[in-house]
């Protein structure tokens, strides 16, 4: 359950433009057109700029183009474009930190380790790589080298949205250590006390706690900054009944019932009887 809302936040950095350097890619990546790519591979005969200018131009249109393939689930073409950006300049690392992502998604770990340190190798500053390093590490069981990862991203003072790491190293160490978890939910809310996945992390720890009214601010701060799950409805569910608070019961069921018929908590929902 935690290694999915891993993966999920490592997609809304790029889905969502919430990580540094890679938010650049993902925002203009997401509108990217192959003619706007076709004038960078033409830009290579233009006498007007450098080599080195043009070659960049081009990495950075094939990187755009293979970051918008693969958030559509075209791998091959997603993979074709990454290299063509690696072959454009060798030495522009954030087509090898998107390398990483695109290996670890076919499922050659291997590939997926050596773009990502070779990304790292060429831009040591790139937080959003260790972040996904880190989030590579984790889902492999390598977690103190990923819990490294992440702090490493976190303690840049150049890195945009170090409460996404945190949260990270939070969500990585849930299982086996949730007080050392906490912590760092807590540290993520201190870099940005409305991060949506960090707030939902607190509601859930305070609900099994039995801290209901703890829980409930956590999760009324959540709503006002992120869309409701099947998971955070059913949280705010079981909340809201421990507090008797029968509009938010009947609020939350009902866009269970209607938005997310047919997930496994709906099925829970209907066996309260209720």
């Amino acid at each position: 359950m935690y290694r999915l809302k891993i993966t999920f936040i490592s997609v809304s950095c790029l889905v969502l433009a919430a990580c540094s350097p890679l938010a650049v890619v993902s925002t203009v990546g997401s509108t990217i057109t192959n003619a706007s790519y076709n004038q960078a591979e033409r830009d290579l005969k233009n006498p007007k700029k450098s080599h080195d200018q043009q070659a960049l131009e081009v990495a950075i249109a094939n990187m755009q183009l293979g970051l918008e393939y693969m958030k559509q689930g075209n791998y091959e073409k997603a993979l074709y474009n990454l290299k063509r950006s690696t072959l454009a300049k060798a030495d522009y690392a954030p087509s090898y930190s998107i390398l990483g992502l695109l290996y670890q998604k076919l499922g050659d770990p291997v590939a997926a380790e050596a773009n990502f340190k070779k990304s790292l190798k060429l831009d040591a500053s790139d937080s959003s790589t260790y972040n996904n390093y880190g989030l590579f590490l984790c889902s492999n069981q390598r977690y103190e080298e990923a819990n490294t990862a992440f702090l490493h991203a976190a303690n840049n003072p150049l890195y945009d949205t170090p409460e996404t790491a945190l949260t990270n190293a939070g969500l990585c160490a849930l299982e086996s250590d949730p007080v050392t978890a906490e912590n760092y939910f807590n540290q993520a809310l201190n870099k940005n006390s409305e991060f949506p996945y960090a707030l939902i992390q607190m509601a859930r720890l305070s609900y099994d706690r039995s801290e209901y009214e703890t829980a409930y601010e956590y999760f009324k701060r959540y709503k006002q900054k992120a869309r409701q799950t099947p998971k955070s409805l059913w949280l705010g569910i079981r909340i809201a009944k421990e507090l008797d608070y029968k509009d938010d019961f009947a609020s939350y069921a009902l866009l269970l019932k209607n938005k997310f018929p047919d997930t496994q908590e709906a099925k829970m929902l209907m066996e309260m009887h209720l």
